[in-house]
């Protein structure tokens, strides 16, 4: 999996490529925590390249919601989830728990 982080005004874009399983959710969850240790919350998740997300992930993501959110300092946000990945995060329950974007664009511009 390849991982991109850029930084902006208001937030931070993570890009993933590939699949975010067991293997490689430790990586997601380091490039997180780089950019929640920089006291910087507020993050945008560009899912356009992941083709696959397993419970391990999906743990990494609620893990990051919970301390953006911790006392209001900001959230994760999902652009560009495809429709599979959304349905496994319907099937989950996490779907009421994340904001959701067409494209990064207009993730970046909620902030």
């Amino acid at each position: 999996m390849e991982i991109t982080t850029e930084e902006f005004k208001r937030c931070d874009l993570v890009k993933a490529v590939g699949r975010v399983d067991s293997k490689t959710a430790p990586q997601l969850a380091k490039a997180f925590e780089a950019i929640t240790e920089e006291d910087r919350f507020k993050i945008v998740f560009d899912m356009s390249g992941v083709e696959f997300v397993s419970s391990a992930g999906l743990r990494v993501m609620i893990s990051v919601q919970k301390t953006c959110k911790r006392w209001n300092r900001g959230e994760l946000v999902l652009a560009c989830v495809s429709d599979k990945i959304n349905d496994v995060m319907d099937l989950a329950g996490f779907v009421p728990l994340f904001k959701f974007y067409e494209t990064a664009i207009d993730a970046v511009g909620s902030f």
